[in-house]
């Protein structure tokens, strides 16, 4: 394999992000190929028996077996690092395959961890209960009170673990506050990035230490594959969550990987026209219904927060109806265009019902606590024309009573 501009850090340093989304991690074969290579092979044979000793031993480059190393995987964790603004960059086999090796690689029994309330499902779960099966207390806090925060710190507090925004609250928590006490106090970031991407939001840029992603969402973008990756400094990759990953073994496939360097490519493309269409959907039916929960609405509490931090504020947001449960099914069972489906991210709108889905495990007094409702509703909105998602949640709102 030929490597090409596209890995050289000396060029692609001066490439904007467009174009590294498109041409960053870029290796070639012989064949000369424009489309990246798919590589599905598990192992690798060797010319002689130094050179794969020297590969095993680290002296050499070279691949030595796919759960290490897979040419296609490392192209596409070379593009998310430079997309990311990172040094280094492991994929995995999905979302929370990332953010359970994230939090495991460096916890061990008797450290603290402090974590924002307002989290994905799966998520909470690592934190609520996986956790504290091996002797790691957690702190759980409203992530939107700068405040709590140090509040929460102790002195065996490791790692502060967060999304912004977050799901399905769009609760936004202030990067650079946290960041900036995170590092004083010898604290590890890791921020979950899923709603914004790269293409949104760089939480490197504010300090974060690790950012990691379900690329099944935005990156991949149109619901083909599961996907994670995780980012941080070279040195907190190889030594910290490389250990880790080698042997325990949470890789992405070559097939995945390719279809998310596919989806990246037209990345920041999707990103922001979904942005404006969520925008514009969001100011539609504000008016409508309770409880908007949209960053890119001055009725958000951090709206001029979430839009320091963001170039756009992405594609998905929650609402409320008065009604709880049986007014939101209603709702749902009513629409014609947009899909009852529990992914984001997609190009295709999508809602869901967090309640009775994505946060269905947790205990009815945990939702209570993070604010996911009965009456809540979740839209991720997707690429198609704007006025047909409008004319369908019009339909849908009068039929439920809104």
């Amino acid at each position: 394999m030929k490597k090409t501009t596209g890995t050289d850090r000396s060029i692609t340093s001066r490439w904007r992000p467009a174009t590294r989304a498109v041409r960053g991690g870029t290796w070639r074969s012989e064949h000369g190929e424009t489309s990246e290579s798919l590589f599905l092979t598990s192992g690798y044979t060797y010319d002689d028996a130094a050179t794969v000793a020297a590969r095993f031993a680290g002296e050499a480059d070279g691949m030595t077996y796919s759960r290490l190393q897979n040419p296609t995987v490392a192209m596409l964790e070379e593009r998310i690092a430079l997309m990311e603004g990172a040094e280094a960059c492991r994929a995995q086999a999905s979302g929370m395959a990332a953010m359970t090796a994230a939090l495991l690689c460096q916890l061990s029994t008797g450290d603290h961890i402090v974590a924002a309330r307002a989290a994905f499902g799966s998520c909470r779960w690592l934190v609520d209960s996986l956790l504290p099966r091996f002797g790691i207390e957690a702190t759980v806090i409203d992530s939107a009170v700068d405040d709590e925060w140090e509040q929460a710190i102790r002195p065996n507090t490791k790692v502060f673990f967060f999304e912004t925004p977050a799901n399905p609250t769009l609760d936004v928590v202030n990067l650079q506050h946290v960041c900036d006490l995170a590092r004083s106090h010898g604290i590890v970031t890791v921020v979950d990035n899923a709603f914004a991407t790269s293409a949104l939001q760089r939480p490197l840029d504010f300090g974060a230490d690790v950012v990691a992603y379900s690329a099944t969402k935005m990156m991949d973008g149109q619901g083909r594959v599961l996907a994670g990756a995780v980012c941080g400094s070279q040195q907190w990759i190889d030594e910290v969550l490389l250990p880790f990953q080698r042997n325990t073994g949470p890789n992405l496939s070559p097939f995945s990987a390719w279809v998310v360097l596919k989806g990246l490519e037209t990345l920041e493309l999707r990103a922001m026209r979904q942005s404006e269409n969520a925008l514009e959907l969001g100011r539609f039916i504000e008016p409508r219904v309770a409880g908007m929960r949209h960053p890119g609405l001055p009725s958000h509490p951090r709206h001029d927060l979430a839009m320091q931090q963001m170039t756009a504020a992405g594609p998905i947001f929650a609402f409320e109806v008065p009604g709880g449960r049986a007014q939101a099914f209603a709702l749902l069972d009513a629409l014609e265009l947009v899909d009852i489906s529990n992914n984001i991210g997609d190009s295709r709108s999508l809602m869901c019902h967090p309640a009775s889905t994505t946060h269905a495990s947790m205990t009815e007094e945990a939702r209570a606590e993070m604010g996911v409702t009965e009456g809540l509703l979740r839209i991720n909105v997707g690429l198609e024309d704007i006025e047909d998602v409008k004319e369908d949640l019009d339909r849908a709102l009068t039929a439920a009573g809104l």
